[in-house]
């Protein structure tokens, strides 16, 4: 399996098109994933907001007022009112705003980057990410394509690449009903390739102002396998979020 970014991409600007960008740069084969960073896809989307448009309410101000408590900064509540509404569920209140997406993501600050913003003061998380991947998708010459984000992880140092949407593929690769080396039935294992085609891209998109936004991975095979798009977990079977609901965070 290769793994390559999409070379001299120029600064995506609102109303881009991303497929033509990428097919411009790369002879692309139909099984071909092309992995694309949701910082570039929500630059075409023109995701791009000012603080301004997110007048703070009262919700906003308690929550800012909170993180000051917890963290000794100043916080802007219009930024906390850009939280709320790109969440759909908000599982932590301090000492960060832990977010659940309106598409299903869990990750801080619903996803609001404010580095590499030009024209405003934040970018947002594209609206429908598997949608976006979507569009790009009927615009390639590859078949599969994975927006992706990076994030940190419970239980362990430094962030990753994971996929917040998806075409053509899959999010998972389910192994339940087939056996092991010692004819064992698996019962449980279910893999998020989706998530490991994003962070193999991550691996050579790199980060910061060297980061490249588009990466190709050729010669993943998905295999003879069921499949299923199941990549965030309910909230009636997610143990973790329901005890999160009934944890208060407390300075010491």
């Amino acid at each position: 399996m290769d793994v390559f970014p999409v070379p001299d991409l120029p600064e995506i600007r609102p109303g881009d098109s991303l497929a033509a960008l990428i097919d411009e740069r790369v002879d692309l084969r139909p099984d071909d994933v092309v992995c694309v960073a949701s910082t570039v896809v929500s630059k075409a989307e023109d995701r791009i907001a000012d603080l301004d448009a997110f007048p703070a309410g009262p919700r906003a101000h308690d929550l800012a007022a909170g993180l000051e408590r917890a963290t000794g900064e100043e916080k802007d509540p219009r930024f906390a009112q850009a939280v709320l509404a790109e969440s759909a569920d908000l599982l932590m209140e301090a000492p960060f705003l832990l977010t659940e997406t309106n598409f299903g993501h869990v990750t801080v600050n619903a996803g609001i980057d404010r580095s590499n913003v030009r024209g405003g003061d934040l970018l947002l998380l594209p609206e429908a990410p598997t949608e976006s991947a979507a569009r790009i998708e009927t615009g390639l010459d590859a078949d599969r394509v994975v927006v992706t984000d990076t994030c940190g992880r419970p239980f362990r140092h430094g962030q990753r690449g994971v996929a917040i949407g998806w075409a053509g593929i899959p999010a998972a690769r389910d192994w339940r009903g087939e056996r092991d080396r010692e004819g064992r039935e698996l019962g449980v294992t279910v893999q998020a390739v989706v998530d490991e085609l994003a962070a193999a891209a991550n691996l050579v998109a790199g980060e910061g102002a060297g980061g490249t936004p588009a990466v190709v991975v050729r010669g993943f095979e998905f295999g003879d396998h069921a499949g299923s798009d199941a990549l965030f977990r309910d909230v009636e079977g997610d143990f973790v979020r329901q005890a999160l609901h009934e944890w208060s965070f407390e300075a010491e």
